[in-house]
């Protein structure tokens, strides 16, 4: 007698942007900084519950780290799931480097492949993106507390918008963004939904 072949879950992608910290709120491009003090307890307060899924992660900065702990995760660190790489302008706000590097500014706005700062560009993080995606594939449902950057490149991938689509899609801190797999591509079912308690979220 053949035994059953093992039962594949549906691909599905439930992806947290992180609660907001100094960086987020100077306009300033991210170092491995915490939340804003008391912003855990702001999460917290929420009473949003998790959905049921075989795997939480997160990427290995702070602010996700600490935003998934208060919202009672327990997830595993994916390096694919990092912020993107700024370079040598880490740290510091944009009015700083409009003032210090302003073609190379200029230059990242406008090219996706440029990467001034000596980081990471855009295509690259799109390309690092969907690449994780495609191992996501047949992994049933994936809870993820990540960047904006990530998020809107993941749409990106799932649409086939082009890299110049990326600053054309905003993302909020503590917004949820969901997507499925249907056996042959992606699709956005939620994005941007702002977190909020068990019955407004976690049963997208």
């Amino acid at each position: 007698m053949t035994a059953p072949e093992p039962k594949i879950l549906p691909a599905r992608l439930t992806l947290i942007s992180h609660a907001p910290t100094l960086a987020t709120k100077r306009a300033s491009f991210s170092l491995d900084e915490p939340l804003i003090e008391g912003e855990s307890e702001k999460i917290s307060a929420v009473g949003w519950t998790a959905p049921r899924a075989q795997h939480v992660w997160c990427g290995p900065e702070k602010r996700t780290r600490q935003t998934a702990e208060a919202l009672g995760l327990k997830p595993s660190v994916v390096i694919e799931l990092a912020d993107i790489d700024y370079g040598s302008w880490r740290g510091k706000q944009i009015e700083d480097v409009q003032t210090i590097d302003p073609e190379g500014l200029a230059d990242w706005l406008t090219d996706p492949s440029a990467a001034p700062h000596g980081g990471e560009s855009l295509v690259q993080l799109i390309a690092r993106v969907e690449s994780w995606m495609a191992s996501q594939t047949s992994t049933g449902h994936v809870v993820a507390v990540t960047h904006p950057a990530i998020i809107r490149a993941v749409i990106l991938c799932a649409l086939q918008a082009p890299a110049s689509s990326f600053w054309r899609v905003e993302i909020a801190p503590l917004s949820v963004t969901d997507f499925r797999y249907n056996g042959r591509f992606w699709t956005v079912r939620s994005a941007g939904v702002r977190l909020a308690n068990d019955r407004d979220v976690s049963h997208l």
